[in-house]
């Protein structure tokens, strides 16, 4: 396995919402979890971060604590609200490390705060095993990085996962050949729709609509109004979930019928099915998970039961995983930071989303790009090495 850091671009203010429970001096870790919990990422890591803390102190806990050197000990979390501000999310680091001395500190949430607070990640020689962030750019951050690590995949396979699973559906007759694209304006989405457009246009579809949009617009009427007129053939939105969420309502509201429907971050959570019924039948998201795995069910039955909430059917398991590897490394070398980092990058780890391990540039090969929904499930239908993709379906209409 490999490992890297992710840290060291941010300094600036505290979050907001501390939660520390009483410490028990050498018995104790204290654990730090830097992300939003106001600000317009604060309902994605409402849903694939936040309860995954939860759930990985509470299982640690539940058995006795982590085993250090020998030594059972208990964790306690102290917890900072980012506001989905990068330089929040750098100071709050800091904090964690000057003022509060946690023993482990945990990654953001979101590939534009993993991106902006890797340099200081680095500068305190934290391992930063990412588990939100999609980029292409884990050689070079691992050359300039070395304790990050990329979890979730690169945006030239997320990206060309979707060009297949279009293509595939081109192929068989099932949709035409006109596309409208369109993408938030942050870190994730314009790297994906850098890629996306001339994969698009190598694979022979004709874009008929582009547009981008600032992230935390309150009204994307006039984005679906634009790609309704445009006529297309299929839908594909590189989207967070505050914007997966409004554009799937407008594409109701303006009658978009198209063979394939594509949102992004959000398209996977449960309450995304929930909004929309029966409705999401067919529409197609990033990411994905094997949901028939006996792990991830039984994985998804304790986040259940220790949050009050499903997992989403992608970012989820992987943010759990990520905590898994940290553990493991633990029990493994202690928390010397370098020895942490050494131990990811030599070897590979059992987690609830099956082996995982890093490639030389601290990047896992193996990811879920597309998932469907079908009958109630969020599906992996494409992945870069994942077992258990099924079939992909036509989107019918709305209903």
């Amino acid at each position: 396995m490999k490992r890297r850091t992710f840290a060291q671009i941010a300094a600036l203010a505290l979050a907001t919402g501390l939660t520390a429970l009483p410490a028990a001096a050498q018995d104790t870790l204290k654990v730090g979890a830097v992300a939003p919990k106001t600000g317009p990422l604060a309902g994605g890591a409402a849903v694939s971060y936040w309860p995954n803390v939860k759930l990985w102190v509470e299982t640690v806990n539940a058995r006795g604590g982590l085993n250090v050197d020998g030594t059972q000990r208990m964790l306690e979390v102290i917890e900072y609200d980012d506001q989905t501000n990068p330089g929040e999310t750098i100071k709050a680091v800091q904090r964690l490390v000057e003022q509060d001395e946690a023993d482990i500190i945990l990654p953001p949430y979101s590939t534009g705060l993993n991106l902006a607070s890797a340099p200081i990640y680095h500068r305190y020689g934290i391992p930063m095993i990412t588990s939100t962030a999609t980029t292409d750019k884990a050689e070079e951050l691992s050359q300039q990085f070395p304790n990050v690590f990329i979890s979730l995949g690169g945006a030239v396979a997320v990206a060309q996962g979707a060009v297949d699973v279009l293509t595939g559906l081109r192929d068989r007759g099932d949709i035409g050949n006109k596309v409208a694209l369109v993408n938030v304006a942050d870190a994730f989405g314009i790297e994906l729709v850098n890629v996306a457009k001339p994969a698009f246009e190598e694979a022979g579809f004709e874009l008929v609509y582009e547009t981008s949009y600032p992230l935390g617009s309150q009204d994307l009427s006039p984005v679906m109004k634009g790609a309704k007129a445009a006529e297309p053939d299929a839908f594909v939105a590189f989207s967070y979930p505050a914007d997966t969420f409004a554009l799937t309502e407008q594409a109701q509201i303006e009658d978009l019928q198209v063979g394939a429907f594509y949102t992004a971050v959000g398209t996977a959570f449960p309450s995304y099915a929930g909004r929309f019924g029966d409705s999401v039948e067919g529409v197609l998201g990033v990411g994905g998970v094997n949901a028939d795995d006996e792990a991830f069910q039984s994985y998804a039955a304790r986040h259940e039961e220790v949050t009050d909430a499903e997992p989403d059917y992608w970012a989820s398991a992987m943010v759990y995983s990520t905590f898994e590897v940290l553990e493991q490394s633990i029990e493994e070398v202690g928390l010397d930071n370098a020895a942490i980092i050494e131990h990811i990058k030599a070897n590979a780890f059992d987690t609830v989303i099956g082996t995982l391990d890093f490639d030389e540039n601290n990047n896992n090969p193996s990811f879920w790009t597309v998932g469907q929904w079908q009958d109630g499930v969020f599906k992996g239908v494409a992945s870069t090495g994942r077992e258990g993709a099924v079939d992909v379906v036509v989107k019918g209409p709305w209903q």
